[in-house]
């Protein structure tokens, strides 16, 4: 009963408005310990009730903190049009025959020359690698034509109750407690970026879910390494998982490597025949941007470091982790180093955008360190900061800076209790068994 509460606290704060989306995460932290105390069964309601009416309710309105989505309606209809989403940008002239009402109102916060638009930076191409285009392409096609974004709020909705149902299986079929899933299937972050803002994150994360169950059952690598380069594909954050995923034995791991590599080239091929090196679309733009080729926007580390070392800061750290991940991932348990390479990117580049988070949500889904769970409320916390009065750059540092800590703290409660000098040294096998042990937590 208890838990059922916590689910529909969950429900009621997704359909507050604005920064008060940040309530739900109290509910969810509850609701999260004490599934897995309910027996299977009635877990398994109350995971799959989660999964599927937190994304569907909150895709019930209109998105509340992003306008992607319009984008992304954008790129399917002109592919269905016979046009290449990486040639021109929506603003092109080439493309004015294409527009709508719909998604050319006569105002709106983006406008150019000729009119204005609900698709943002409608002056530059897409972004989206070419999985999430057929992705696009495929819900326009379905949707009615006089539909916007609803139809995909919908699907995205639908993705992300597919996932809670993956999450569930793959951890029962590895000798895990599908219970689990409640981490992904109840938390905020998925219903609202999934359901409301209808992130094709969630796709990618989908993909990335499937790939590390395959690679974690060590059954078949070229099916797991062509699904992590699909998820690559979808959305390039599931690279990070690659240092994780490719800890295997030197034969695996090359065709894990090759098949991940060939469903990227695969994906790609037809569009760069139809557009070149366009492919890249605005993605180095963007870098630029969001103000991590100069440095102005890493909020943790330009506290310690000037914005033109941090950068290279960043960069640096990353790959380190990136290269412990590899050295020290456990073949039947990637989600934790992968996961610890996610959360470190997030800490470092500290985006403003919850929608990042969602490959880290499915990843503690599986078994990593809820209490990384953290740098996902931060985020909202950048993204809300003008209603709740504070500049971003403060909003950022101190959301991510609480996130940091109770990452830490989490860390120093899994460590095991210190020993005294002599049971360490007549139980030393005993205690590195343990400490190996924590770590594998």
């Amino acid at each position: 009963m208890a838990a059922a509460l916590c689910l529909a606290a969950i429900l009621g704060a997704l359909l507050l408005p604005g920064r008060w989306y940040l309530l739900s995460w109290l509910p969810f932290a509850v609701g999260a310990r004490l599934v897995p105390r309910v027996d299977r069964r009635a877990a398994l309601v109350l995971v799959l009730l989660g999964a599927v009416v937190l994304p569907l309710t909150a895709a019930s309105h209109p998105p509340d903190s992003s306008d992607d989505v319009y984008r992304y309606v954008w790129d399917g209809r002109v592919q269905l049009a016979g046009v290449d989403p990486y040639r021109y940008p929506p603003a092109a002239p080439e493309l004015h025959r294409f527009r709508e009402p719909g998604l050319w109102p006569p105002s709106s916060h983006w406008c150019v020359a000729d009119g204005c638009t609900l698709i943002n930076r409608p002056a530059v191409p897409t972004i989206y690698p070419p999985v999430a285009e057929a992705v696009f392409a495929g819900v326009v096609l379905l949707s009615p034509r006089s539909a916007r974004q609803h139809p995909m709020q919908l699907a995205m909705a639908l993705c992300a109750a597919l996932v809670g149902a993956l999450l569930w299986r793959a951890l029962a079929a590895l000798g895990r407690d599908p219970r689990r899933a409640v981490l992904w299937a109840w938390c905020p972050a998925v219903a609202l970026e999934a359901g409301n803002n209808a992130h094709v994150d969630v796709v990618a994360a989908g993909l990335a879910a499937a790939a590390v169950w395959v690679l974690a059952a060590g059954r078949r690598p070229a099916l797991g390494g062509a699904l992590l380069g699909l998820a690559v594909a979808t959305k390039l954050t599931p690279a990070l998982l690659a240092p994780a995923l490719l800890r295997r034995p030197p034969r695996p791991a090359a065709m894990v490597a090759l098949c991940a590599a060939g469903a990227l080239a695969v994906v790609y091929l037809p569009h760069v025949l139809a557009a070149g090196p366009a492919v890249l679309g605005y993605l180095p733009g963007y870098l630029h941007e969001e103000g991590y080729a100069d440095g102005s926007r890493f909020a943790l580390l330009d506290v310690v470091l000037p914005p033109a070392l941090a950068p290279v800061a960043a960069a640096l750290i990353v790959a380190a982790t990136a290269v412990l991940a590899w050295r020290r991932a456990g073949p039947d348990r990637p989600w934790d180093t992968a996961a610890a390479t996610v959360t470190v990117t997030l800490l470092v580049a500290a985006p403003a955008y919850p929608w990042y988070t969602l490959l880290l949500v499915m990843l503690v889904g599986y078994g990593a360190p809820a209490e990384w769970l953290a740098v996902a409320p931060a985020a909202y916390l950048a993204q809300f900061a003008p209603d709740l009065g504070l500049a971003t750059a403060t909003a950022q540092r101190t959301g991510y800076g609480l996130a940091l800590l109770a990452i830490a703290a989490g860390l120093l409660r899994r460590r095991p209790r210190s020993l005294t000098p002599s049971r360490r040294v007549t139980g030393g096998g005993s205690w590195c068994r343990r400490s190996a042990a924590a770590w594998r937590r």
